[in-house]
């Protein structure tokens, strides 16, 4: 990496980007992402992003999901992500929304979308990531096919894909629904999904939220039959672990994957948080090869340009997408915490620092404890799901300094656990149950079958809200060798699970976690052919502490690269709004001279929350559709007129 190029860049984009949202400032917005308090606000369309239509699909905070394009050009389909119960909202005035599945627009006036139809998922499962419309021709199907992930949100949720012919957007017929995993059809979620057709063949890869490392590949050229054709964990296919434990990016698993046709190749673009980015030749996908992955830098350049912080990079590669010309690949980069703990065990035999995460939908340590950390004393409380029995926290840890907190520490799980009594259960209703029993702050450890990679495995899983509470409670993730020597007992890493834990309700060491301010996720420009990082981009707000609270959400979530001008990506940036970038090159032969440089944006005079972003070809024009997590879809033309 030339770290010159990329300060001489952040430089240049940082002021354009900041031209792009004048007025920036608190703002209360009823449909806000999160429970954050406010938003950035911006004037609408500057630059050469300009807004051409939109769909309100929903009157509901944090409904809409990710967004795909039929191939023709006509139809939008957007996932209703829905709350985390998966029910039905019923707000009162405007849309009344439906329980989770697809919104169907019909997108052929761009400037008046109408949504035509929604397409009902399973009971308990949800669409999120994974939503694409593609040309699939087989000699079992032949037509436009819709593709969308499945993931829990009640008892009889189901996971896999789900497969949905929409030759006619208008009367959808269903393929076949939750094919996953081998023996594990209804039961492992999948949170992304991606299908390509190769000749008279088909294939769709996915994520799985159990075998978090896995990369799943189903062979569905009958569409009706779809069979599990591959299985593999990058982190021991690749010949090693990808990941960076030097850098305390231990958390390698797969988020998402683009396959894209490459000088005769099928190329497989995979995000693997804190592995990077990783190429694969899936031209046989039955037998996949590994190419490359990405490494990052020992210091985070942004953070060390714009706060003179020195740290590393946090990682979590989220998604990604090859430039038209597949000169270069964008990755973004997710991170919806600005701080992260410094965790230290501070008594008993194992003092010293180790690895953690500070969960993003949980109040944050630095405003909702009085000295802004957390320090106290720690009880195991096991699992934390409903019907385990918590310790009491009173009970448990009696007295405590004013400035200490009664910290509890859950386990993640408990899945396939033979000691455990009954089901796996959300990060958020593990954290909920610590403030029921009392504790003033919750640590959720890492199970066994986070730990692959023996003594050097500190992997933490600081997950998404699952269900709706009343937060209270700040929480943080650490690793499953960290729980063990907070009481003071070996891990065994001989299997996923040994029945090594401590004893409900005893209490260990004394620990602090102190927040570091370290910006929110951000985007990457990589050299494909290589896999060097070229540049990096965010917008300014990012780097800065007072935006780190109060305005949303400031991370990064998806890019989208222009099908037709190979210089031109648009980004979806939550709380952010839209962003539209352009690879800059001083030397168009060297791709180290080039820049991600901000042309134009959206946001909101009211605030936005954007989550899915696609570009598509309309009468060889590009357009770009965009997905509101509170309010719908939203198209914009790359150029003004």
């Amino acid at each position: 990496m030339k770290r010159g190029r990329i300060f001489t860049a952040m430089v240049a984009a940082g002021l354009t980007a900041a031209l792009g949202v004048p007025g920036s400032a608190a703002h209360a917005h009823p449909d806000q992402h999160g429970t954050l308090s406010g938003h950035l606000i911006g004037n609408g369309s500057e630059g050469d992003l300009e807004l051409l239509g939109k769909a309100d699909l929903t009157d509901s905070d944090d409904i809409v999901a990710d967004v795909g394009i039929d191939p023709r050009g006509t139809y939008a389909y957007l996932a209703h992500w829905g709350k985390p119960t998966c029910a039905a909202s019923s707000e009162a005035g405007g849309v009344t929304d439906p329980d989770a599945g697809v919104f169907v627009v019909d997108i052929a006036d761009l400037e008046n979308p109408k949504q035509v139809g929604f397409i009902p998922h399973s009971q308990d499962s949800r669409p999120g990531e994974g939503v694409q419309a593609l040309n699939i021709s087989t000699k079992f199907f032949d037509g436009v096919m819709l593709v969308t992930n499945n993931e829990h949100c009640g008892k009889n949720g189901k996971g896999g894909v789900t497969l949905t012919d929409v030759t006619d957007p208008l009367k959808p017929k269903r393929l076949s629904q939750h094919f996953g995993d081998r023996g594990f059809a209804d039961t492992n979620d999948i949170h992304s999904a991606f299908a390509w057709n190769d000749g008279d063949k088909a294939y769709v890869v996915m994520t799985d939220n159990f075998e978090t490392a896995d990369v799943d590949i189903l062979d569905i050229t009958n569409p009706m039959r779809p069979r599990l054709i591959t299985e593999l964990n990058l982190n021991t296919f690749s010949g090693g672990p990808i990941f960076q434990p030097e850098l305390g990016l231990d958390e390698s698993n797969l988020h998402d994957m683009i396959v894209k046709q490459i000088d005769g190749r099928w190329i497989m673009l995979l995000s693997y948080w804190d592995g990077g980015y990783v190429r694969l030749d899936v031209t046989d996908p039955s037998r996949p090869t590994f190419i490359h992955d990405t490494d990052y830098p020992d210091v985070d350049p942004l953070l060390a340009l714009r706060t003179g912080t020195e740290l590393p990079p946090e990682g979590n590669g989220h998604q990604a997408e090859f430039t038209a010309d597949n000169k270069f690949f964008i990755g973004t980069d997710e991170d919806f915490a600005p701080y992260r703990p410094h965790f230290l065990i501070e008594s008993g035999p194992n003092t010293g620092e180790y690895p953690a995460g500070e969960f993003g939908f949980t109040p944050q340590i630095q405003t909702s404890l009085p000295d802004g950390k957390i320090n106290g004393t720690v009880v195991y409380g096991g699992y934390g799901c409903p019907g385990d029995a918590v310790p009491d926290a009173m009970t448990a840890i009696p007295t405590v300094d004013p400035d200490e907190e009664r910290v509890v520490v859950f386990q993640r799980g408990p899945v396939g656990d033979p000691s455990a009594s009954g089901e796996a259960c959300f990060f958020s209703e593990k954290i909920e149950a610590g403030q029921n029993a009392g504790y003033d702050a919750v640590v959720v450890a890492n199970h066994h079958s986070g730990a692959q990679f023996g003594d050097a495995a500190d992997a933490r899983a600081c997950g998404s809200q699952g269900h709706v509470y009343d937060k209270t409670a700040p929480a943080v993730c650490i690793g499953h060798r960290a729980m063990h020597l907070l009481f003071d007992t070996a891990p065994d890493y001989s299997a996923n699970y040994s029945g090594d834990e401590p004893a409900v309700g005893t209490v260990g060491e004394q620990v602090s976690f102190t927040p570091q301010f370290d910006g929110w996720g951000y985007v990457w420009l990589f050299d494909a052919e290589t896999g060097q990082a070229v540049d990096a981009y965010a917008i300014p707000q990012a780097h800065d502490e007072g935006f780190a609270e109060g305005f949303g959400d400031l991370t990064v979530h998806e890019v989208a690269t222009d099908p037709n001008d190979a210089s031109r990506a648009y980004l979806s940036y939550y709380s952010g709004g839209m962003r539209a970038l352009e690879i800059q090159c001083e030397d168009p032969d060297d791709t180290s001279t080039c820049s991600l440089v901000e042309t134009g944006s959206y946001l909101s005079e009211t605030g936005s929350d954007f989550w899915g972003v696609e570009a598509f070809t309309r009468d060889g024009q590009t357009y770009v559709a965009g997905s509101d997590r509170d309010d719908g879809l939203y198209l914009f033309s790359p150029a003004r007129p």
